[in-house]
C-alpha cells in the first residue's frame, strides 16, 4: 500500500478541450488496466479539470480506497480516506435525467456540496448491467465512459473489502500510472 499524499493546494485550470477530439484516460493498476474517454461534449469543466490532473500526474500512485460492492469503485483522494482532494472545486450541474450505469465514470462529491460539484475523487459504476442505474440522483458531474476494460474495473469491484461490501478493497488498487491521449 503506497503511503497517503497530502492534501493538494492546486488551483483550478484555465483551459478548453478541444470537443471535436476524442480524448482517453488510461489507468494501469496492480489489478490490469482500463481506458474510458472523457465526455468533452457534455463535461467541458469537469473533463479540462481531469485532464489538467492527468497531466499534473496527480493520480500516479494514489488508490482506488473504496470498493462497494456491486455498485461503485471509488479513487483520487491523494490522502486515501475519502476527504482529500487537488485544492480546488469545478461546479458542472449534470443534466437532470442523467443515470449512472455500468462504466460510467463520474466525480465524487460530500453532502453538502452542490449538484455537479467535484474536485479529483471519482467513481466508476459497477452496477451489474447497462440497462440497470446506480440509483443515484443526478447530481454527479459525469467525466466519461469506460471503454476498454470493464472487466478490470468489474474484477477491481469484485474484491473484498473491510469493513464487507464498502470499504478499502484487499488488496490494495494503486494506480500506478495515469495517462491521456487524444485524438
Amino acid at each position: 500500500m503506497p503511503a497517503p499524499k497530502p492534501n493538494g493546494h492546486l488551483s483550478a485550470p484555465h483551459l478548453t478541450l478541444d470537443p471535436h477530439r476524442t480524448y482517453t484516460v488510461t489507468i494501469a493498476t496492480n489489478c490490469g488496466t482500463f481506458a474510458f474517454s472523457l465526455d468533452v461534449a457534455q463535461s467541458p469543466k469537469t473533463s479540462a479539470s481531469f485532464y489538467s490532473l492527468v497531466k499534473r500526474g496527480f493520480f500516479d500512485g494514489l488508490t482506488f480506497h473504496r470498493v462497494a460492492t456491486g455498485f461503485v469503485i471509488q479513487g483520487g483522494d491523494p490522502t486515501g480516506t475519502g476527504a482529500g482532494g487537488p485544492g480546488y472545486t469545478v461546479v458542472e450541474a449534470p443534466p437532470k435525467n442523467t443515470q449512472y450505469v455500468l462504466g460510467d465514470v463520474a466525480m465524487a462529491k460530500t453532502q453538502t456540496q452542490p449538484p455537479g460539484a467535484s474536485g479529483s475523487q471519482f467513481f466508476i459504476v459497477t452496477a451489474p448491467n447497462v440497462t440497470q442505474s446506480a440509483g443515484l440522483t443526478p447530481d454527479y458531474a459525469l467525466v466519461g465512459k469506460v471503454s476498454s476494460g470493464i472487466g478490470v474495473v468489474e474484477r477491481i469491484g469484485a474484491l473484498p473489502t473491510n469493513p464487507p461490501q464498502d470499504g478499502p478493497p484487499s488488496p490494495a488498487v494503486v494506480m500506478s500510472k495515469v495517462t491521456v491521449s487524444s485524438s
